[in-house]
């Protein structure tokens, strides 16, 4: 059988998001890139959940870092960012699925 939904691909991005907090996550990102700290404070969560489950975002390639003093800001990765100029993204595209964010 040929794998046209590239599967396990698919499948880290899946499993990445199947928890409610990273999907969460993911949505407050959409907004732009934050600190672990904002994140927190946004999501009412220890700074050590948000921290795991941005690691594991990273890990699946969905987030990336950057040092910016300080601070390590995260943001969407830029093939899932789909921003074009100042519009809040909506959906994250995977080639097998697609997955709807709250309407902003």
């Amino acid at each position: 059988m040929q794998d046209q939904l590239n599967a396990s691909e698919c499948s880290k991005y899946l499993k990445a998001l199947g928890d409610p907090e990273r999907l969460k996550i993911i949505e407050c990102l959409q907004e732009g890139p934050k600190s672990v700290g904002d994140l927190s404070k946004q999501l009412k969560s220890a700074i050590a959940n948000v921290s795991h489950h941005l690691k594991q975002l990273r890990f699946a390639g969905l987030v990336r870092n950057e040092r910016q003093g300080r601070n390590i800001v995260y943001s969407l990765s830029p093939e899932f960012a789909g921003r074009n100029g100042r519009t809040p993204l909506k959906t994250l595209e995977f080639g097998c699925c697609r997955i709807e964010l709250g309407k902003k």
